[in-house]
């Protein structure tokens, strides 16, 4: 006897992922339903990669006024921000990324609750006080920010609080070695934050490059960040003029904010995954196979939630991947190797494929091709940014197994390059691919010498 459910497919959480499988779904005549409790579009588009790029254009702004000065122009030496008024733009821009949200979903066909939903058992769901059957609930909830407890912890905040700040402060102190914290570092830094990035360990961006996460270390402080490596925090104080960041290292840092990037944990709380097979891992996210399917056959996961790479873009795959298995073919797949990926850091950072390290870790022998040189932009604009590239190659089979970037524009250059390793490119390939000149991008097929 086959049951009858009100949904074919229940999603709860619409980020990418989880509106890219309801709208797939309902293209392919399924009964969907999506709920959200915060805003649509989630964590990218409304407290992580939209608005941190708009920041990060923002705070870019004052070296291009000063090197306009060395092309011609002048009039632009006393420039000043009016915080308020980026922060506003910024938001009535996600505001019309969220309506668009909402279009796309109401146009798919799919139902749209707003509010929070919960589930109470296999095949069932609760939103604002009415239960719903569903033969997949699909958990697309993503990730939220998580401050560790410590004394004073409750006077930080996270990335989400930076979004919307009354005030920037004269003095930030930036916790974390990651994504976030390098990106919100340069931010800050460059709307005229004095800034302080403190983090525990002795190398940013640990899972990179490391000549590449050494080189952004190293523009970083050309631009003016102060470090702190090997440094934790000790306490926050609450004081008449702010906050002091007391370090372990018996130091300690005045600061209007404390921000807080020292990781992300599945939003997985109060879900109500218990009254189900689901097995979760220690950190909260949900463990599934290679199809996204639980220990309970009626629930699935995708996305952030799942703690494996944690990327809009792939989110978005998965979501595909996820419905082509439920009513497709079931023939896609997902390769989560060599994934193009960038830290709108400042200095930018682009990569794909294996750093060096994994690369010598995995490959009897590895040729390695380095380049680092001065912008064009900067011949004639004074600055002191480089950049630098960087090609790891299998010796035994003239693969290209990694490309990496440091500087301007590394995020479009690299893209391109996830193609090529995509396909399978040989350093012959790209020795034997022509230049675009006058451009930063034609040293990836321009290196000739051996660096090591």
């Amino acid at each position: 006897m086959t049951m009858e459910f009100d949904y074919d497919l229940f999603v709860i959480g619409a980020g990418s992922g989880g509106v890219r499988a309801a709208r797939m779904a309902a293209s392919k005549g399924k009964k969907v339903a999506v709920a959200e409790e915060r805003y649509l579009g989630g964590t990218c588009v409304n407290v992580g990669c939209v608005p941190k790029k708009l920041f990060v254009y923002a705070s870019q702004f004052p070296e291009l006024f000063h090197a306009s000065k060395g092309f011609g122009w002048s009039g632009v030496e006393a420039p000043t921000l009016d915080w308020r008024l980026l922060r506003d733009n910024k938001t009535a821009e996600i505001e019309r990324l969220n309506s668009i949200y909402n279009n796309m979903i109401n146009n798919s066909g799919a139902d749209l609750f707003d509010g929070r939903a919960t589930v109470t058992g296999p095949h069932q769901v609760e939103v604002n006080g009415k239960g719903y059957s569903a033969n997949v609930i699909l958990i697309a909830t993503g990730g939220w920010p998580y401050i560790p407890e410590f004394p004073g912890s409750d006077l930080a905040i996270s990335s989400n609080e930076m979004f919307f700040l009354d005030d920037l402060p004269k003095t930030a102190v930036v916790v974390g070695g990651g994504y976030i914290a390098v990106e919100f570092a340069g931010i800050l830094n460059g709307l005229g934050v004095e800034t302080h990035l403190v983090y525990r360990g002795a190398n940013l961006l640990k899972s990179f490059d490391r000549e590449m996460s050494d080189k952004v270390t190293e523009g970083m402080v050309a631009k003016g960040v102060h470090m702190h490596l090997s440094t934790e925090i000790n306490e926050i104080i609450k004081t008449d003029s702010g906050l002091s960041v007391v370090l372990n290292n018996g130091s300690s840092l005045d600061a209007g904010l404390a921000l807080y990037a020292t990781g992300r944990q599945a939003n997985t709380a109060g879900l109500g995954l218990e009254h189900t097979n689901t097995v979760l891992r220690p950190n909260g996210s949900i463990v599934v196979d290679d199809n996204f399917a639980t220990a309970d056959p009626s629930i699935y996961a995708l996305g952030d939630v799942i703690d494996r790479v944690q990327l809009t873009p792939v989110a978005i795959q998965e979501a595909m991947v996820l419905v082509d298995h439920l009513y497709g073919h079931g023939v896609a797949t997902i390769d989560y190797a060599d994934i193009p990926t960038a830290v709108f850091c400042q200095p930018e950072l682009g990569t794909v494929g294996l750093g060096e390290e994994q690369a010598r870790a995995e490959y009897t022998e590895v040729d390695v091709y380095v380049s680092d040189f001065k912008p064009m932009l900067q011949t004639l604009g004074g600055g002191s940014d480089r950049i630098t590239m960087k090609l790891v190659v299998d010796s035994a089979s003239d693969r290209v197994v990694g490309c990496h970037m440091v500087g301007e524009h590394a995020a479009e250059i690299i893209q391109g390059l996830g193609i090529a390793l995509k396909a399978g490119a040989t350093k012959a390939h790209f020795d034997a691919t022509v230049g675009i000149h006058p451009s930063a991008a034609e040293e990836f097929v321009t290196m000739r010498e051996k660096s090591r």
